[in-house]
């Protein structure tokens, strides 16, 4: 296909279409690269996506920055092992205001940044949001507690919100973190997480307990979701968005993981 050329209103339609409308609180996952040519780039976008849910929606992002984890988990794996240390030692400690985001695209890098929009205080993990709820989802995101009960995604299914996908696919939907915690199958399992964090004061390289970050099988938990639950599917450029209500996508998520995964 050809590369094609997207404007705000294209971005509008394809969102109406879609379903998305006001007063809704939607956790979004974009690429922009995979639309085409967005005329105005990462702005257009989040002006399409805050006009579409209005003053009393809420839009939220994933603004992860997972370089600011061990290096022996593999976040650093361009780096030789006796630098770890040294990274161990050395990386800044998260600034919610500051720490830029690690593959989360240029939408979310900008939304961190963008008037209003609140961020969360995981080192590694968090999220930023603009709206209604901005507020409510961002705050109180405990170190151990990623995409738990009460965590940011978390309160999205207590606020009966949306996933919507945009130019990406299910191995970006971070709510089916939250079917992991949910769901009891045999190989689950916590690991140690390490991060640099400010306490009291002065930066530390803190360990905290939480469950095994795991997305490889999130693919197959899509395509599975697809067969059986009505999602919208719009095309946009050369990119697709795709819209969802999370407490589905989460209540389905759980039941597939305690059938398939071992």
């Amino acid at each position: 296909m050809e590369r094609q050329i997207v404007l705000k209103q294209d971005i509008l339609a394809a969102l109406a279409k879609a379903g998305v409308s006001k007063g809704q609180t939607v956790m979004v996952h974009t690429s922009l690269s995979s639309l085409g040519f967005v005329c105005g780039g990462a702005q257009t976008v989040i002006e399409a996506l805050l006009e579409s849910v209005g003053t009393d929606g809420t839009i939220m992002m994933p603004t992860q920055s997972w370089k600011n984890l061990d290096p022996a988990t593999g976040v650093h794996w361009e780096e030789p092992e006796q630098w770890w240390q040294l990274i161990r030692d050395n990386w800044p400690a998260y600034n919610k205001d500051i720490t830029p985001t690690n593959t989360m695209g240029a939408v979310a890098e900008m939304f961190r940044k963008w008037p209003g929009s609140l961020r969360s205080d995981h080192p590694a993990r968090s999220v930023a949001a603009n709206g209604r709820y901005a507020q409510y989802l961002t705050a109180g995101h405990d170190l151990s507690n990623i995409f738990g009960e009460g965590s940011p995604i978390g309160k999205l299914y207590e606020l009966d919100g949306y996933v919507l996908l945009i130019g990406v696919g299910y191995d970006k939907n971070t709510s089916l973190h939250l079917a992991d915690v949910r769901a009891e199958y045999p190989g689950k399992h916590d690991s140690t997480e390490y991060s640099a964090v400010m306490e009291n004061g002065e930066r530390v390289w803190k360990a905290y307990s939480t469950l095994y970050v795991d997305g490889e099988d999130f693919e197959q938990i899509g395509e599975a979701f697809e067969a059986a639950h009505s999602v919208q599917k719009v095309p946009l450029g050369n990119g697709t968005v795709t819209f969802m209500k999370q407490r589905e996508l989460v209540d389905f998520a759980v039941k597939w993981m305690e059938q398939n995964r071992r």
